[in-house]
């Protein structure tokens, strides 16, 4: 069943098939970790990997004018995405495509080197592993099914122009394999911000800043955690809504 949500930034609104995958705090401070100055501009070019709905580039067009796109490869959640740029009034200014990120050297071969910032919010769980979901949609949503961890890294080096911008959102067991996958990639990881859900609780999320052709020096961030001890939002997850 689909409905109509309020994503709390500049008034846009989100249609979500309640039977499906729909997005989570996850995007929001992705989206919130993004340097936006570097994109103010309509010359500036924003690819979102693993779009969805199109959450991400949503959150974003509210905070710059860059053209922003979002690669999906679900033809119906394309469509959703589509249909949420449409409701939005965006069309001008954000698109999808319908593609396999894994085939980035085919649908990117005209991108190459040419785009300011990538942002992913892929799928968390390695093939083969965790609980498979019943439902197909939820299931590619959250499980590497096609493209791995490193096809999205390496989709998003590709995209890249020198000294472009990487953010990624994961869990903190992958870390590993971001590093390693980032560096065999040219993108050196800049920034790491843990993600918590409460005070004295382990974080399960993670935020990697990578730069493309990036210096060697690495800035941890403080934890940001989700909720109070009362469980109500954090200022600090609250300030990632505004």
């Amino acid at each position: 069943m689909e409905r109509i949500d309020n994503i709390g930034f500049g008034g846009l609104k989100l249609i979500q098939d309640t039977d499906e995958f729909c997005y989570g705090v996850d995007a929001v401070i992705l989206s919130d970790s993004v340097d936006v100055t570097k994109i103010s501009g309509p010359d500036k070019k924003v690819f979102d990997l693993g779009t969805g709905t199109g959450i991400i580039p949503l959150i974003l067009s509210s905070k710059t004018q860059a053209k922003i796109t979002g690669v999906e490869i679900q033809r119906e959640v394309f469509d959703l995405a589509k249909r949420n740029a449409k409701l939005n009034e965006l069309t001008d200014r954000v698109s999808f495509i319908n593609e396999d990120v894994k085939e980035y050297e085919n649908w990117g071969k005209d991108l190459k080197s040419c785009i300011d910032i990538v942002t992913s919010n892929p799928p968390y769980m390695a093939k083969a592993s965790g609980l498979i979901n019943d439902n197909s949609k939820k299931m590619i949503a959250r499980h590497e099914t096609t493209a791995d961890l490193n096809d999205f890294i390496s989709a998003a080096s590709f995209l890249l122009k020198d000294k472009g911008d990487f953010y990624l959102v994961h869990r903190p067991s992958r870390l590993v394999d971001i590093l390693c996958f980032g560096r065999d990639n040219k993108l050196e990881t800049k920034e790491i911000r843990y993600v918590a859900p409460r005070f004295g609780e382990e974080p399960n999320i993670i935020l990697v800043h990578m730069v493309k052709n990036g210096g060697k020096e690495l800035k941890m961030l403080p934890t940001l955690y989700i909720h109070d001890a009362g469980n109500k939002y954090t200022p600090e997850l609250l300030n990632c809504y505004k």
